[in-house]
């Protein structure tokens, strides 16, 4: 056998060194179902929903943290398999309340329900063991319903590993165990910067937009890559679209530069677009009223005025501020119009304040 061999369900998989059982698996597109599991952090094997069965060993293991081996001979849907992720969601399903999933705003995009019902999982067995701790809706741009929270670390890792924050982690202990922020207080008392990849991180509902009960589900809109307009970085989005009206934005998984990462204007801020106050033309003052026109008027007006106030007063009398929207080649144009152009170095970005 090659020494970086090992077979899953039955099929020779090669593996490089250092790679996991699960990362093996799903090189080959073998399905091994994970909740805590976040791609890019450490594993800590927190759900024990990636146990698989390797032949030879005690104790059934967790794909997500054993390293694959020469010779290894791994089970991931054995009986003895399923068995152990069926009580493993059940008691998930008993230390939360999830009995509303119909009203859900994760619902059909919940990795809980999802396994619970490939795994036909109806009830738990067990009784309720969670602490009941108030929703809490006070933040501006988050929700977070510790009712629904599983304990799995997603939030935390996103926070602190992928976006560097270290915002929240793991407070208290035993069944009153929650995601606390600074000492347990709101998000909008904390560290937090709002950039919402802790409710991207979240498989479950514990962590939603806030005005999320207001719009369509997640599963039920079209998803639309795009490239976020807010600065020249180029971020790449998921625009989750219905009736034509984007309802939420995600961060593309995957790809470059941001790699699933966005800030919070990239997620949050995209009102702006539906608004009715938008402005859809050019509007020139006359009289002190302003009135709509072309861009083709617009522009020759502001040539003309800047021509006249640089032969009246110099090139030193204008001054540019370009936009952070704007690409970085848009910037590097504005810069070199007024150095080389208008001969005068009154030139700043935005971005800089």
């Amino acid at each position: 056998m090659s020494e970086n061999l090992l077979v899953i369900d039955g099929q020779e998989v090669m593996f490089e060194p250092g790679q996991t059982i699960l990362e093996a698996a799903e090189k080959v597109g073998i399905d091994i179902p994970t909740l805590c599991h976040l791609k890019g952090t450490t594993p800590t094997g927190a759900c024990r929903i990636c146990m698989v069965e390797v032949e030879g060993a005690r104790t059934l293991m967790a794909a997500c943290t054993v390293p694959a081996a020469k010779g290894m001979v791994v089970q991931t849907e054995s009986a003895t398999v399923v068995r152990s992720r069926k009580t493993t969601i059940e008691l998930m399903l008993a230390s939360g309340r999830h009995d509303d999933c119909l009203v859900c705003p994760a619902s059909g995009d919940c990795r809980l329900q999802e396994l619970a019902y490939r795994y036909k999982v109806k009830s738990a067995r067990f009784p309720e063991t969670f602490t009941e701790y108030p929703m809490e809706t006070v933040n501006p741009l988050i929700v977070r319903n510790f009712a629904k929270c599983i304990l799995c670390g997603r939030c935390v890792q996103a926070c602190r590993d992928v976006q560097v924050n270290d915002a929240i982690d793991f407070g208290y202990r035993g069944a009153t165990t929650k995601i606390v922020a600074k000492g347990d207080m709101a998000l909008k008392d904390s560290d937090c910067v709002f950039c919402g990849q802790c409710i991207q991180a979240c498989p479950v509902g514990a962590l939603v937009p806030k005005d999320a009960w207001k719009k369509p589900r997640v599963c039920e809109t079209e998803q639309i890559r795009t490239t976020c307009p807010y600065c020249g970085v180029g971020c790449q989005q998921i625009l989750h679209v219905k009736n034509k009206k984007i309802v939420q934005i995600s961060a593309a998984e995957n790809a470059e530069p941001n790699q699933g990462r966005l800030c919070v204007k990239g997620r949050f801020g995209y009102d702006f677009i539906h608004s009715d106050e938008r402005l859809k033309t050019p509007l020139i003052k006359k009289d002190g009223v302003f009135h709509e026109a072309t861009w083709d008027e617009a522009l020759d007006l502001v040539a003309s005025k800047f021509t006249q106030i640089i032969k009246d007063h110099g090139p030193d009398a204008v001054a540019g501020v370009s936009c952070a929207r704007s690409i970085n080649e848009d910037s590097y144009q504005m810069q070199k119009l007024f150095r080389g152009v208008f001969k005068t170095n009154n030139i700043d970005h935005c971005a800089r304040t």
